[in-house]
């Protein structure tokens, strides 16, 4: 059995070309070997899995090649080149900080700086994750940074360049190495595959070099994981099967049927990918990432911002052609305000399913929008109430029986809007004929076209928002109110109107207070004088409250006198006296 090698180790790059997406670093590190302008100190810092190690690797062993090339190549062919292919080098030397990050190391390496080269013209120190040393660590490496010996060079890598001193930062030129882009990995991976002679799918790749998120060590990783898996034979189910990943044309089908409002069928398709074990928060994550490559692919100047396969990039742009760009925005942002909330939500199944309902009534909200307001009653379907529900479907619209009104609101902004099924009211029709709104795609929101119909309504009812109407009302509220005290309250205090407004002038605060607590006033006057927005102010009147100076005059009652107050106000006193045998004293 032969030994095996990981792809990462075996295809790991050995000059300047070979460092895949990094070409703005090759190219100046070249330059500078050119022009002999050699910094004493780099640091290469990114993301992981980028090149770093690797370029600082290469930098070392084309500094003390013997005979470069006229590319600023290493030969391989030199007795130092021969050393460093054999990992016998001493004159590279490799220092890894995170296991070796405290003072004491620091000062170990200086004692090998002292001593110059055996053979060669540099010494290379290659400190990787330099971030993780310590911060006595990093004051013990100032001095010998700053003013090394001429044989002496210092390549940091780390990925956290915010970690480091400044002071170590201003010591070094810095290189900045980029996320490696998904078609510079699948040309990698594709060169690897005729090498080791795999077959392999180009969607196949693209979804590796998706799944490595700008890393091409990560991207080398699954290659080799799902070369083994496929015996040899890498195709797209095998991939998506293999990582995990939902399938594409999950996202193609959920969008097919919110465009042909079948409600049913994007439910199926949520229930089987939730049956398949993926969180509802992956499918959201992914339907969010579709509707986005959707939008880019409306536009020929932004098809190039899609990450994916030209057979891929075909089918994105079909689907954006059907696709209505009303549709596309307002799906973004229903999706993107379902997975913000999707941790807070107890239920995350039924919210996810929520968002794809919302989803497929998007075009009725789009019709609504854009329709005249005095033709939205007549035009707006609503699913009135029967004894078996049924959803509505891309194959069967007649399903659900429409009429007269649909309520489609949303809960901020038109983005986000709900759809409510009510059973179906007649109107009463406005005196005057409502202004057709100039809406264009979703200019007017299907809220602000409900918030027009309310108004056409408001003013087809005529307020009775008169005085006599407001004195009927208040004394009709009165002669119903059950509690003595309360009603005496109301008496003693006097209702005025002002435009909308009821201006209630009472004798103090307790008279405020109890006014406040009859919540059922404010609705009884507003129902009375048929005005839904009417509001009520208080005001304190000096006239209603009782004089302080004055003498309250005290009558001195006889008991009798007593007796029949008493029995005016409960007549079953007589009783209680006959059965307890009282009677009364002169």
């Amino acid at each position: 059995m032969s030994e095996f090698i990981v792809s990462a180790r075996k295809y790991r790059p050995r000059a300047f070309d070979e460092v895949v997406g990094q070409g703005h670093v090759s190219e100046t590190l070249r330059n500078a070997l050119k022009t002999n302008q050699i910094a004493h100190a780099f640091l290469f810092t990114g993301p992981r899995g980028v090149g770093k190690t690797t370029m600082a690797r290469i930098l070392g062993q084309v500094l003390n090649c013997e005979n470069p090339s006229e590319n600023i190549e290493a030969c391989n062919e030199c007795s130092s080149c021969k050393s460093f292919n054999e990992s016998a080098s001493f004159n590279i030397i490799e220092l890894d900080a995170a296991s070796n990050n405290s003072v004491e190391h620091i000062r170990a390496l200086i004692d090998q700086v002292r001593f110059p080269p055996q053979q060669g013209k540099y010494k290379v120190f290659i400190i990787d994750e330099v971030h993780m040393l310590s911060s006595q660590a990093f004051n013990a490496f100032l001095k010998t940074l700053e003013e090394p010996p001429p044989y002496a060079i210092f390549i940091l890598a780390t990925t956290e360049k915010h970690k480091i001193l400044p002071t170590i930062l201003s010591r070094c030129q810095i290189f900045d190495f980029k996320q490696i882009q998904v078609q510079d990995i699948v040309r990698h991976l594709e060169k690897i595959t005729k090498s080791e002679g795999i077959e392999a799918d180009t969607d196949a790749l693209n979804m590796i070099a998706q799944k490595a998120d700008g890393a091409l060590r990560d991207a080398l990783s699954i290659f080799d994981r799902i070369a083994i898996a496929s015996n040899g034979h890498i195709t797209y189910d095998i991939v998506i099967e293999n990582l995990n990943i939902l399938d594409y044309d999950y996202y193609f089908q959920i969008v097919e049927s919110a465009l042909t409002e079948d409600v049913a069928n994007n439910l199926l398709i949520f229930n089987k990918i939730v049956r398949q074990g993926f969180e509802p928060g992956i499918f959201l994550n992914g339907l969010s990432a579709h509707l986005r490559n959707l939008l880019v692919s409306k536009n020929p100047k932004t098809v190039g911002l899609l990450n994916v396969g030209d057979k891929l990039t075909k089918r994105y742009a079909e689907q954006a052609a059907s696709a209505p760009l009303s549709f596309v925005l307002t799906a973004l942002n229903i999706i993107n305000v379902a997975d913000t909330n999707y941790k807070m939500a107890r239920n995350k199944r039924l919210h996810v399913e929520l968002a794809l309902i919302k989803l497929t009534y998007i075009q009725q909200a789009v019709t609504l929008a854009q329709m005249p307001s005095e033709k939205k009653k007549s035009s707006s379907p609503v699913v009135k109430e029967s004894s078996t529900p049924s959803v509505p479907t891309g194959e069967n619209k007649s399903t659900p029986q429409v009429t007269s009104d649909v309520v489609v609101e949303p809960q901020a902004t038109y983005e986000k809007p709900t759809i409510q099924a009510e059973v179906a009211k007649p109107a009463p029709a406005p005196k005057e004929p409502a202004k057709p709104s100039a809406a264009v795609g979703l200019s007017l929101s299907a809220f602000e076209a409900k918030a027009e119909e309310d108004m056409a309504a408001e003013k087809a009812k005529k307020p009775l928002l008169t005085e006599e109407v407001l004195a009927a009302a208040w004394q009709e509220y009165i002669d119903q109110v059950g509690s003595a005290s309360v009603r005496q309250v109301l008496i003693q205090s006097a209702a005025r109107l002002e435009q909308k407004t009821i201006i209630v002038r009472h004798s103090g605060d307790y008279a405020e207070q109890t006014i406040k607590q009859e919540r059922g006033l404010m609705e009884h006057l507003r129902k009375r004088m048929q005005y839904s927005r009417l509001t009520l102010e208080y005001e304190y009147d000096e006239s209603l409250a009782p004089k302080k100076n004055e003498k309250l005059q005290k009558k001195i009652l006889t008991r009798k006198e007593k007796y029949d107050i008493l029995y005016a106000e409960n007549p079953h006193i007589e009783t209680f006296i006959k059965m307890f045998s009282l009677h009364l004293e002169d």
